[in-house]
Order: structure tokens, then sequence, then C-alpha cells
């Protein structure tokens, strides 16, 4: 608790009128009190956080939320990271972090294409191998076309989901 304290001290004298805290940890997905501070956001208000991983948990969700919050209007200030994007030059080093972020996405990308080209010229494919033989493929075609079964059926008989049947169908 000594931490949240010492948070809202620090949100205290910068200023900040408001609070909304999730107190969910981890890596929640739901977060009703961010959702509703940006659904409250107007033109003109400045989100302040005392460390930017208070609000995100990633960089990308980071870019993502600053994005919503910017297009309310509003600023975005981290008292930690001393980013501000409401002058002209805490913008520039948030666009900084967004293009950092970026290269990095896009290094992520060509690396794995990389990788999966020179794994093909090795003779291996990537994914997940089929569930269905060629053979098990026709004898499905066979049992729904002829047989007229239902595809539940077929699905329980080899052991596939009902989506596989229906693709080779």
């Amino acid at each position: 608790m000594a931490e949240d304290h010492s948070q809202r001290d620090a949100l205290a004298a910068a200023g900040v009128e408001r609070v909304f805290a999730d107190t969910i940890t981890g890596t929640a997905r739901s977060r009703p009190e961010l959702d509703r501070m940006l659904k409250e956001l107007r033109d003109g208000d400045v989100v302040v956080v005392t460390k930017y991983d208070r609000l995100a948990r990633s960089l990308k969700d980071l870019l993502e939320i600053v994005d919503q919050i910017q297009a309310r209007g509003a600023g975005f200030r981290s008292l930690g990271e001393d980013i501000d994007t409401t002058s002209p030059a805490g913008r520039l080093v948030f666009h900084v972090f967004a293009s950092i972020a970026q290269f990095e996405r896009e290094r992520i990308v060509e690396r794995t294409k990389e990788r999966l080209e020179a794994a093909r010229k090795r003779g291996r494919i990537g994914g997940r191998p089929p569930a269905l033989t060629p053979a098990q493929k026709a004898e499905v075609r066979q049992m729904r076309d002829v047989e007229h079964r239902a595809i539940p059926e077929i699905a329980a008989l080899f052991e596939a989901s009902t989506k596989t049947i229906r693709r080779v169908v």
C-alpha cells in the first residue's frame, strides 16, 4: 500500500484533480477505470501517471492508449519518464519512443520471415501438421457425399473439429 500512497502523493504534487485507479493486478484485460477515464476525457485534459507502466503493460499498449487520449484532444504526462505530450519537446520524445517501437516490430517481422525462408530452404515447412492425411480426407468426403453422415459424427470418428471437417467437404 505504501506504493499506492507515494503514487497518490506524487499525483497530488503534480496538481492532479481526479484519480482513476484500477485495483486489478497482473495482465488482466478488463480495466473499467481506464475505460471510464478515456470516456470522460475532454479537450484540454491531461492524463498524468507516475510512471507509464502504471497505465500500460507494454509499449504497444501505451502507444494505443495515448493515441486514444490524443484523439479526444487531451494530453499525456508521465512524471517518472518526464514525458509531456502537451509540449513540443514532450511530443518529440514520445514520437521517438513510438518510432523505436515501430522499428522493433518491423525488425521482428523481418527476422521471422528470414527464419521461415531459411527453414523452407532446409525442407521444413512451418505451421501445424495437417489434422487429416489425404487418405482420411478422401474418406471424409466419401462419408459425407455417399453415406450422407452428419458432420459432427464424422468429426467424432476422426477426432477432429467440425470446422476441420467442413473445410474438407
